[in-house]
């Protein structure tokens, strides 16, 4: 297991059941990104990959 995992099992454990929009997710995002500027590098690159995930099923 991954230290990263921890946070992750936390999340579905604690929010798992809730929905929210990618509006308010990309807003957290910018949130955590304003507390923690040495995160943006990874930060972004989620995004991104959050933002390009289908477009392998475009190949």
């Amino acid at each position: 297991m991954y230290f990263t995992d921890r946070g992750i099992e936390e999340l579905v454990e604690r929010r798992g059941e809730e929905e929210v929009s990618l509006l308010w997710l990309g807003e957290r995002l910018r949130e955590f990104v304003d507390l923690n500027p040495e995160f943006e590098t990874p930060i972004e690159r989620l995004a991104t990959w959050l933002a390009r995930l289908d477009d392998d099923d475009d190949d």
